[in-house]
């Protein structure tokens, strides 16, 4: 991606919440951080002058940018939390001095304590961060807190200390929010395993947890002890509610590779999620040019091979949209619901947020690559013989059978090609008679493109159902046309498409690019014709209300219109200035008229 200008890259990011990554020009990580919205995040850092030195030389440096989408806000502050933790890129400690980042320390002492600091001491503690945000520690502190009773005092509570009765419980203890250490009240051993629990948790694994609660939870049950099972029960509800709001950090998901993919005719997108822990460590989406009739399935399998060894994965489990086959030690699970889904669901995601950047760099760098990849999928999806690169719609427009008209646009490589829109007044119909008038529009267009030997078009739309179809086809059969050009009608109520003699319609993919193209022309035709008979109508409205004037014809309304360009000028004009262009006695009847 390096390759691709900084502005290219710049202009396809999604307004989405997500992770950016900045690297410099030997693909190594400079900075990680979090985004409400992507685009105008990373954007604020090329578009206005830093005053801080070392951000300059940063910004300096990238040259290709990353992201990862995510559902929200919070998980994009988890998300970049993992990933400063297991890359630790240079920028995110000279941008914010590692001192200033809040830990969580475990102090090295018998019955430790749990609290934040901004202080990292060699003391043989343990430290569990930095946290880009006290927000996320005060979370995980709480939620511990709110689980396990742990002392809050700074006592040394020494076998030796405890035995002689040094201390007394304090009111922490009364509260129930501490079980009396310092009295010898709690073991030591049986503190030591909350603060191994603990210590998961901070990793992000509750599994031990939450197995060790409902053990407890049903032998206080079985003894028939069931306020105390209840409290127990609270605490597997905090838990399990924790973790359920973010898919970025799932301890039910252990380490497992994530893999999905998102094709087209020519390419295929495979992103790779890499879980440790229950946490998203790695983002990667690989792009794969298609040969002949590769399936996804065949794709996907030699993607997931390559990854894995790129990145030097040891996970034996694996996550897939559906089955592949893998080397025997591997365990393919293909989640349909709950929080495997959710995360395959979010490996998918980002297979196509990266494919629309791809599609919108490649708009700007190489729009011919754009155009044939768009015009390739339109004759897949409208069962074509040869690519649509010149296409035509018709739409008739007329209101309450007045002033009927109807419109061609044309589109050239999928974009409208406006110097050849036609307008048409319907001449042979009378009355409003849509299937009618379409017969006629449809036979006089391509009489004249095969009168003046003008290329066809390897697309005709009918804006309309079958009826409208019938009748185009009747002017093609007239004109030796049928089976020469492709001619589809697409209905408005559900966006079906027709075919010649297929009763069933076809339904094309709401996101599809074929159907949006359809509907761009269909659109463009209705705008068009309704512009054109807007303006007949009120021309003709003019006409009828000054032509209405005894005494004045068509000659000196058009007289008049040239002069004045509107009726409501006409009437404001004095009986003088009338006279200068019709004369008096005809000006007279037309000022008297209004006044």
């Amino acid at each position: 991606m390096s390759h691709i200008p900084i502005e290219v890259q710049l202009s396809s990011l999604p307004a989405n919440p997500g992770v950016y990554q900045f690297y410099d020009v030997e693909d190594r990580i400079l900075y990680v951080g979090k985004a409400k919205n992507l685009k105008k995040r990373v954007s604020s850092y090329f578009n206005k002058q830093h005053e801080i030195g070392k951000t300059r030389v940063l910004v300096k440096k990238i040259r290709s940018i990353r992201h990862i989408v995510v559902p929200t806000e919070s998980d994009a502050l988890l998300l970049e939390n993992n990933l400063i933790k297991k890359y630790r890129p240079r920028y995110n400690v000279l941008l914010k001095d590692d001192k200033t980042f809040p830990w969580i320390c475990i102090k090295k002492e018998k019955f430790p304590r749990i609290f934040p600091t901004r202080k990292f001491i060699k003391d043989g503690s343990e430290y569990f961060g930095p946290y880009t945000s006290m927000k996320t520690v005060h979370t995980l502190l709480d939620l511990i807190k709110s689980v396990y009773p742990l002392r809050t005092c700074n006592y040394d509570l020494s076998s030796e200390k405890v035995a002689a009765g040094k201390y007394k419980v304090c009111l922490e203890y009364h509260l129930g929010n501490c079980k009396g250490p310092c009295e010898g009240y709690q073991l030591e051993e049986d503190y030591n395993r909350q603060i191994q629990e603990i210590r998961e948790i901070i990793k992000g694994n509750f599994k031990s947890s939450l197995h060790y609660f409902k053990t407890q939870m049903i032998s206080l049950a079985q003894d028939m002890k069931f306020e105390e099972a209840q409290l127990i029960k609270d605490k597997i509800d905090v838990l399990e509610n924790y973790q359920v709001k973010t898919t970025i950090v799932n301890p039910k998901i252990n380490n497992v590779d994530v893999f999905t993919i998102i094709s087209d005719e020519v390419f295929a997108y495979v992103n790779f999620l890499q879980l440790s822990h229950g946490s998203i460590i790695r983002s990667h989406t690989m792009e794969i040019k298609k040969k002949l009739d590769e399936t996804d399935s065949d794709l996907l399998q030699l993607a997931i091979v390559e990854i894995r060894q790129r990145f030097n994965s040891h996970s034996t489990e694996i996550y897939v949209p559906f089955a592949v086959t893998l080397e025997a030690h591997l365990k393919v699970v293909v989640p349909k619901l709950g929080d495997k889904k959710k995360i395959l669901d979010l490996s998918e995601r980002n297979a196509k947020f990266f494919r629309q950047d791809r599609f919108k760099q490649i708009m700007i760098i190489d729009p011919d690559r754009h155009t044939n990849r768009i015009m390739g999928q339109m004759k897949k999806d409208l069962r074509l013989s040869t690519e649509p690169r010149h296409i035509e719609c018709f739409d008739n427009s007329n209101i309450q059978g007045s002033n009927p008209v109807a419109a061609c646009v044309v589109f050239r490589d999928g974009k409208p090609s406006k110097k050849e829109y036609r307008h048409y007044n319907i001449k042979t119909v009378e009355g409003p008679d849509d299937f009618a008038s379409m017969e006629e529009v449809v036979y006089r267009r391509y009489k004249r493109l095969l009168e003046e030997q003008q290329p066809l078009p390897q697309l005709i739309v009918i804006d309309g159902g079958k009826g409208q179809l019938s009748s185009a086809l009747k002017s093609l059969d007239m004109l030796g046309l049928r089976g020469k050009i492709a001619i589809i009608g697409i209905a408005k109520r559900l966006e079906e498409i027709y075919f010649p003699e297929d009763p069933i319609p076809l339904y094309l993919d709401k996101k599809s690019e074929s159907l949006k193209i359809i509907q761009q022309l269909r659109n463009e035709a209705h705008r068009f014709g309704i512009t054109f008979h807007r303006n007949k109508r009120s021309k003709a409205a003019i006409n009828s209300e000054l032509e209405s004037i005894e005494g004045i014809g068509e000659k000196t309304v058009e007289e008049l219109l040239k002069n004045y360009k509107s009726v409501k000028r006409i009437k404001e004009a004095s009986l003088e200035n009338l006279a200068k262009t019709i004369g008096m006695s005809k000006a007279k009847k037309i000022y008297e008229n209004f006044h």
